[in-house]
């Protein structure tokens, strides 16, 4: 009885935290933005559209920088929720560019426009891009940064606006106007002034959408970020500066195949146009990040066992992120072994495993050595069911090796222990929808091409 209570005043209180975080953005001193759709395209660290793309790099090089920035990210999601937890030893081991992007977001800013390119990121708020002056700045490669001076559609805004108090560390200038400060995981910051701007996104047709007065943070001071070629951070959270919120609180993704470097269509889409289709389940906003309630786990028609307690929620330590910046997925220790084991017994037998890392890998291709291995299913809430193909389950690590994109969280700290994050290659595929009104998260199973047509 004593459990039953506590989880309907958590899920209570979840209802009236949401509701009030929206009704307060409905109220604040700037108008909320209702265009029709707003749709541009996403595009991956390794595309030929990045600036970031090589043609010398090798497989081996784009799977082990991918998965060096989502052990990062895996840092940041954790040490986010958990404030309490020692990160030191996690951090020894980092690469120096941990902070590089999976995906950037394509739009441009002000008026005139000037063209940028931002980290998507689901698991922070604000949308901030690099303005001139600008110190300690990485130099942008795709053109000069966003000066104030010159935009005709420019505004800062006043501390004294209601917002003000929203943004990350608020404070008021000498001028009056509202600015922030927010550090992220390297430690590196991004401050400036909060602001609002025109928005431009590309659409499916090749025109353009412009949307103004768009909340924005306008950063004249950032760490130097080694080898940075982004000019900013689109936050796609459900904090009220978020850009998300401005726009109707709905956003959707669209993910193809993130090996191939040619692929074109991946997309992200904000306001009334997104396409709320598919299968859906409960979502959830804590500490800042979406979460969804994992029910279970089966390989082909093979339901896993796992012990049911393991799919209950017990405070903080036991969450189901879903999240844009992470690559592989990050399972808690019992869901992960019980998959592992079944992975295991269907595979071992022709194959030869070995661990790498923390990464169960085989001798083999994908292509050729996983002909016919069955679907992978995460059970979400409500009937949601999110099917995991080989592409998406496995990944090419060399020409030679193959390994499982799902990797045991704890084996970076006990701490981590109940702690899982559904990554980005378990998206593949889908377009992903949020609804922050009615705090239901969509999973569609289709070609994103398809999405326009």
């Amino acid at each position: 009885m004593d459990s039953t209570v506590s989880v309907l005043v958590s899920s209570l209180l979840l209802i009236f935290s949401t509701h009030f975080a929206l009704t307060i953005a409905n109220n604040l001193e700037f108008s909320r933005i209702q265009p029709t759709r707003m749709v541009t395209k996403l595009i991956h660290r390794d595309s030929i559209f990045s600036p970031y793309y090589s043609s010398n790099d090798t497989v081996a090089d784009r799977t082990e920088r991918t998965m060096k920035t989502s052990l990062a990210r895996l840092a940041y999601l954790y040490g986010k929720t958990e404030r309490d937890f020692d990160t030191h030893d996690f951090w020894l081991n980092l690469h120096p560019s941990a902070s590089e992007p999976l995906f950037l977001v394509n739009f441009s800013m002000g008026q005139p426009p000037v063209p940028q390119l931002a980290i998507m990121d689901t698991g922070s708020s604000l949308l901030w891009i690099q303005c001139a002056p600008c110190k300690s700045c990485s130099r942008q490669l795709i053109g000069p940064m966003l000066d104030p001076s010159i935009s005709s559609t420019y505004e800062s805004l006043s501390c004294k606006n209601t917002i003000c108090r929203y943004a990350p560390s608020a404070e008021c200038d000498s001028t009056s106007q509202c600015v922030y400060s927010q550090t992220y995981v390297e430690g590196l910051p991004s401050a400036g002034v909060i602001a609002t701007e025109q928005l431009i996104f590309g659409s499916s047709d090749d025109g353009t959408n412009a949307v103004n007065n768009v909340l924005f943070g306008c950063s004249h001071r950032n760490g130097n970020y080694a080898d940075r070629r982004f000019t900013g951070v689109f936050g796609l959270g459900s904090g009220i500066t978020s850009v998300v919120n401005q726009m109707g609180s709905k956003f959707s993704y669209c993910i193809g195949n993130i090996a191939d470097p040619d692929y074109s269509y991946n997309q992200l889409v904000l306001s009334d146009g997104v396409n709320m289709e598919g299968y859906s389940t409960p979502l959830d906003v804590v500490d800042g990040h979406y979460q969804v309630i994992l029910e279970g786990i089966s390989v082909g028609e093979t339901r896993l066992v796992i012990d049911p307690g393991a799919f209950k929620r017990t405070g903080k330590k036991r969450r189901v992120i879903i999240d844009s910046g992470t690559a592989p997925t990050w399972l808690a220790e019992n869901e992960y072994r019980a998959l592992e084991m079944e992975v295991r017994n269907l595979l071992d037998r022709f194959l030869t495993p070995f661990m790498r890392g923390s990464f169960l890998c085989y001798k083999g291709k994908v292509s050729r050595d996983l002909v016919g291995f069955p679907a992978v299913t995460y059970h979400f809430a409500e009937g949601a069911d999110l099917v995991v193909d080989t592409e998406s389950m496995f990944y090419q690590a060399t020409p030679n090796i193959f390994c499982m994109a799902v990797r045991q969280a704890s084996v970076h700290g006990k701490d981590l222990k109940d702690f899982s994050v559904i990554g980005l290659m378990a998206q593949q595929y889908y377009n992903v929808a949020y609804d922050l009104n009615k705090h239901k998260l969509f999973f569609q199973r289709i070609d994103c091409e398809l999405l326009d047509e």
